[in-house]
């Protein structure tokens, strides 16, 4: 069925309906009584035919919605083999005193948590792109009230992830009030936070290779490096629980 469209919109449809009234006034001597009529209704078809030609904004936003989930599966699949790879350097290098007994639990948990990642972020990609609502504003209020929970007993780099993402937070929430899609902006919090984590997976790492296991100040810094691998991965979970 042809959607009635606005010829303003769309100038090739004007130049079309231009050219059959001077056709049809100057070459065929028709009266404005018939021409007038018949211009209008080539403008307006002709319009209607070049919005259809149009992509659907609806598909497109599918579209991107897609990309954007096929780039979060990628990121997270990423993180969890590295994760694995740096579970088993931690079985390896970890094997004497209390205290290394100690960070290679700490280690292990934080891998453990960055390989079920994957598994935890499905559920909300399908829920979002099986669905043309809008993300439910209570929803991200309940999720904001949790990370201003979590705020107030962090601190240092813990409490820079969890004041990013309050603002993230804040701001999908009054587009939501603005009736705008905001399906986008959360996948783009769980992306910017997988991205995270990786940057402390990868720091973790480099310290686990390079540091002196004999050394409890050092031991310690790795200690706080689990800990916050494990504080962005309660942020991913906060987003997902919902």
């Amino acid at each position: 069925m042809i959607k009635l469209a606005n010829p303003l919109y769309y100038p090739i449809a004007v130049l079309a309906s231009g050219i059959v009234l001077i056709a049809g006034v100057r070459l065929m001597g028709l009266s404005n009584v018939v021409i007038l009529p018949t211009a209008g209704a080539v403008a307006t078809a002709g319009a209607a035919a070049l919005q259809l030609r149009e992509p659907d904004p609806q598909k497109l936003a599918k579209q991107r919605l897609q990309r954007e989930f096929q780039v979060l599966q990628a990121s997270g699949k990423t993180l969890a083999e590295k994760a694995e790879v740096l579970r088993q350097e931690a079985n390896q290098l970890l094997t004497c005193g209390s205290f290394q007994l100690e960070l290679l639990i700490a280690v292990q948990d934080a891998c453990d948590r960055a390989i079920e990642l994957p598994a935890k972020i499905e559920p909300i990609m399908s829920q979002l792109q099986h669905t043309d609502s809008l993300l439910s504003i209570t929803d991200l209020q309940q999720q904001l009230l949790e990370v201003q929970s979590k705020q107030r007993s962090s601190s240092g780099v813990a409490r820079q992830h969890l004041d990013h993402l309050e603002k993230s937070l804040k701001r999908n929430i009054q587009l939501a009030r603005e009736g705008q899609d905001t399906r986008s902006a959360q996948l783009v919090n769980l992306y910017t936070l997988i991205q995270d984590a990786a940057g402390v997976l990868q720091q973790l790492q480099n310290k686990l290779r390079t540091a002196d296991l004999t050394n409890s100040e050092q031991v310690n810094e790795l200690q706080n490096l689990s800990a916050e691998l494990n504080s962005v991965q309660e942020n991913v979970e906060l987003l997902v629980s919902q």
